[in-house]
């Protein structure tokens, strides 16, 4: 909720009176996984007294029901659940509600939640990562026409990890699909300082000119909430105009790899240099 408040900064107030349609689309891996182990421990220790209060806790879209009902917002509202690639599907389809006219603005809200079965299952993986928790959130609206707009200038199809396209293949195609990029452009991409997770992303990148961010190194595996925070930081990156363009590169823990590209919808006037 206070990622969401801060994105969608001094619009919270028209949307709570519902002057627009604000759509939510809430991303999530592990889910509420706090309220989740607590319901099951306290089914395995007594079924009969367990607190019925916590079981609608358990589903995924709680958290989107919550946010919708402090807005006062009754537009369109999903939950989408899959790794952190998805929260880059989840601004496509944003965009894709704005272009319909189905919503006039919409909240992209990717969060995690930090427990003990989530570190225990990352550590089977890679025991160089370290996990951290929170949300990112970006509002998304038409085109105003300002001078300093940042747009959603595109996002790539989804290139699926499977058995005959290794992680190596589907970030290379990921690449292959975005626009040419100029050597001012932000490349904002996953590495974590964990060789195992990193090493497709690393070899497929290797190359890149031009500037560039890996949040995940400073605040450590999020998931669904690094995802976000990886679009946050390219974004400020752009307001900052450190550069003219900025692409995010999101390689999922086991779904996909996938990439999005921001630009302005004008171009600044100061010329931008990599700093």
């Amino acid at each position: 909720m206070a990622a969401a408040l801060e994105a969608l900064g001094p619009d919270a107030l028209p949307t709570s009176e519902s002057r627009q349609r604000l759509g939510i689309i809430y991303c999530a891996m592990a889910g509420c996984v706090n309220y989740s182990r607590r319901f099951y421990d306290e089914t395995l220790r007594d079924p009969a007294t367990a607190s019925p209060l916590v079981f609608p806790e358990t589903v995924f879209n709680s958290p989107a029901s919550h946010l919708a009902s402090l807005l006062g917002t009754l537009s369109l509202n999903y939950t989408l659940v899959g790794d952190p690639g998805t929260y880059l599907q989840g601004l496509a389809l944003a965009a894709d509600w704005l272009l319909t006219d189905t919503v006039d603005a919409c909240l992209v809200i990717g969060a995690e939640e930090l427990d003990w079965l989530v570190a225990e299952a990352l550590r089977l993986f890679s025991h160089q990562s370290v996990l951290s928790a929170g949300a990112g959130a970006l509002y998304l609206v038409r085109s105003r026409n300002e001078p300093r707009e940042i747009r959603l200038e595109h996002v790539t199809a989804p290139q699926n990890f499977l058995a005959r396209q290794p992680r190596v293949t589907a970030a290379r195609r990921v690449r292959q699909a975005l626009p040419l990029a100029s050597q001012n452009t932000l490349l904002c991409d996953g590495l974590q300082g964990a060789p195992l997770l990193d090493t497709a992303e690393a070899e497929v990148w290797a190359d890149w000119p031009g500037p560039r961010l890996s949040p995940k190194r400073i605040c450590g595996e999020a998931f669904m909430a690094g995802a976000a925070w990886e679009c946050v930081a390219a974004l400020d990156a752009l307001s900052r105009q450190v550069s003219s363009t900025a692409i995010v590169s999101v390689m999922g823990c086991d779904q996909e790899a996938i990439a999005t590209q921001f630009g302005f919808a004008f171009e600044p006037a100061a010329k931008c240099t990599p700093q």
